[in-house]
């Protein structure tokens, strides 16, 4: 086909896309920076951290807060949710109230405690620079501005034990020890975090002063993920454009993975730009089944793809040896591993060091790893994949590429 030809095509079918009517009426609806207006199924815990925050509307420091539970379950729509509110208030009634959202996992904004610190001065006004000053000038900037002010600041840290597992938890001693330097203006923490015991690892003055209040959030079941998918399809999408059994089996899906309401929508979404990509008028059952298999497989290339290079080889090991006996063991893909390594012209570690990245491996659910005892022969650890078999042959080709073998 000649250049002319094929910029024609082009233009036809982007044509053809703007006439053909959308299936979305507002895709934002179903992803999960969205706050809706009603959040269902969250009213208790909105009550109780309303409750907890109140006192903030009469300038008084409320109890520094933490709210835990897996993945999707709520808890920063719900945080993000009342402060909102709260903000509304304060500026109805001219009260000195700030609050500030940060999500400790985003890079160069929070995962450090001098880019934390800067983010904070930066909310409040002041430009600090991305590098260069020591930190506790940082802290004095932060200080002096926060007490100029006179404000009663509501900072939620999302992820939190992200940044503790990447600084250690003095970042959260410092930040608690401010309030004893502040002589016109107070702060309050909301931690939010997926890990449920991450505040048993705390110092314990760390823990005493920062987990004042606790709450865990419970998985939603498979009938409050269906209303609560069905309260924002009406919203997302044309009426009548999702078939019967859609929202049920979205449902289903999510509920399997202990209840989770991110992976629902997204699902859901996923499964309407499939939907659309194929001219289709409807979403239907099917268009779910391939929304859960390209949602798995981007999240673990994503995954797969950010690692060293001494994880990647010892994955693509692991994927050769499974893919011969099914189960594989310690020693076998040590073995395999040394003979990549030697192809990819890579020194290889211990083999107890490449037991830990298998260990690491699993807690990243991409492949199971059960200790088994040999007897007097001590332990070792059966592995198998945990991936769907449909993402195993893109997964290899990818690690293949990667590693050039």
């Amino acid at each position: 086909m000649d250049d002319k030809n094929y910029e024609n095509k082009l233009e036809s079918f982007f044509e053809g896309y703007l006439k053909k009517e959308p299936l979305f009426i507002n895709k934002k609806i179903l992803q999960s920076n969205y706050t809706p207006e009603i959040i269902l199924h969250r009213e208790e815990q909105i009550n109780q951290i309303a409750e907890v925050l109140a006192p903030s509307l009469r300038m008084e420091k409320p109890s520094n807060l933490f709210l835990f539970g897996k993945t999707g379950t709520g808890k920063s729509l719900v945080a993000i949710y009342t402060i909102n509110k709260i903000s509304i208030i304060a500026k109805k009634n001219n009260l000195p109230i700030k609050v500030f959202y940060l999500n400790c996992k985003l890079k160069r904004v929070a995962d450090t405690e001098y880019r934390l610190i800067s983010q904070l001065c930066r909310e409040l006004g002041v430009e600090v620079p991305a590098t260069g000053l020591p930190t506790d000038e940082v802290y004095k900037i932060f200080i002096r501005e926060i007490e100029q002010t006179k404000t009663l600041l509501l900072i939620v840290l999302d992820e939190i034990d992200q940044l503790v597992r990447k600084t250690g938890d003095e970042i959260l001693y410092n930040l608690t020890r401010l309030n004893s330097e502040l002589k016109e203006s107070q702060i309050a923490f909301i931690g939010i975090s997926n890990d449920l015991v991450f505040t048993d690892s705390l110092d314990p003055r760390v823990k005493s002063s920062l987990s004042e209040e606790e709450f865990v959030f419970p998985p939603y079941d498979a009938i409050q993920l269906q209303e609560i998918l069905r309260e924002r399809a009406k919203m997302a999408f044309r009426e009548k454009v999702v078939d019967e059994g859609v929202i049920e089996k979205c449902a289903a899906y999510a509920a399997r993975e202990h209840g989770d309401a991110r992976r629902a929508l997204e699902l859901l979404r996923v499964a309407g730009e499939i939907a659309e990509r194929k001219n289709e008028t409807k979403i239907a059952t099917k268009h779910i089944d391939m929304a859960e298999a390209k949602i798995e497989k981007d999240k673990i290339l994503d995954i797969i793809t950010t690692q060293p290079k001494q994880f990647k080889i010892t994955l693509y090991s692991i994927l050769e040896s499974e893919g011969k006996t099914g189960r594989v063991r310690t020693g076998e893909i040590y073995e395999k591993y040394k003979e990549n390594c030697k192809s990819c012209f890579v020194k290889p570690l211990t083999q107890r060091r490449v037991s830990d990245i298998i260990a690491e491996l699993d807690m990243l659910g991409i492949i199971n790893a059960k200790v088994i005892s040999k007897g007097r022969g001590g332990r070792t650890r059966e592995i198998c994949l945990a991936v769907p078999a449909i993402n195993i042959p893109k997964i290899f080709n990818c690690l293949k590429e990667g590693l050039n073998l």
